[in-house]
């Protein structure tokens, strides 16, 4: 692997102000180094999750903890497209990402832990592999998603704190706060 390139933090202008929900989470650092460290923590993390808390639903409509991890996932592949399209110049507008039918219409729910830990790191491998390839022209690219407009360097950031955010909430939801003893 050539050195990895170190990018900079995003700015508000390089994408709607809602994902700065997820950008802000992201501690000051080499976020694809990050990307990488929880690639291992967070398999670790739910192999060794009880398997009653993997079905555990806080409140009713409410995804288990295996359909969140599915969540991350279905996201993960959603913006590393986006990233390879802005990467690759895609003039069109990319379509949006509607969660609810996508973890509806999965098998999260009733897959061992073990598979979706396998399909969560091969699909962070495959993200840190594309990012890897991208030189700095390529990371400052416009792309343009669901009538939002992205700057290529934007993805990895949402990636590293969409997962800061569901892990938290796993904790705090699933494990901590309201599972029944």
């Amino acid at each position: 692997m050539a050195d990895r390139i170190v990018l900079g933090r995003p700015e508000p202008s390089e994408c709607n102000e809602y994902y700065f929900l997820y950008i802000d989470r992201v501690p000051t650092g080499d976020v694809l180094g990050l990307l990488e460290e929880q690639l291992e923590s967070t398999a670790g993390f739910l192999l060794g999750l009880e398997a009653s808390r993997l079905d555990y639903r806080y409140a009713p409509g409410k995804w288990s903890v295996k359909e969140v991890v599915g969540h991350v996932i279905d996201v993960e592949r959603t913006f590393s497209y986006r990233a390879m399209c802005g990467a690759r110049n895609e003039p069109a507008d990319l379509p949006s990402f509607e969660q609810e039918p996508y973890v509806e219409n999965s098998r999260y729910a009733v897959r061992p832990i073990e598979d979706i830990v396998r399909e969560y790191r091969t699909t962070r491998a495959a993200t840190l592999a594309l990012f890897d390839s991208f030189d700095e022209d390529e990371w400052m690219r416009p792309v343009k998603a669901c009538g939002m407009d992205f700057v290529t360097r934007v993805f990895p950031f949402i990636l590293a704190g969409h997962e800061i955010h569901h892990m938290g909430v796993i904790e705090e939801k699933y494990l901590v706060g309201s599972f029944p003893l």
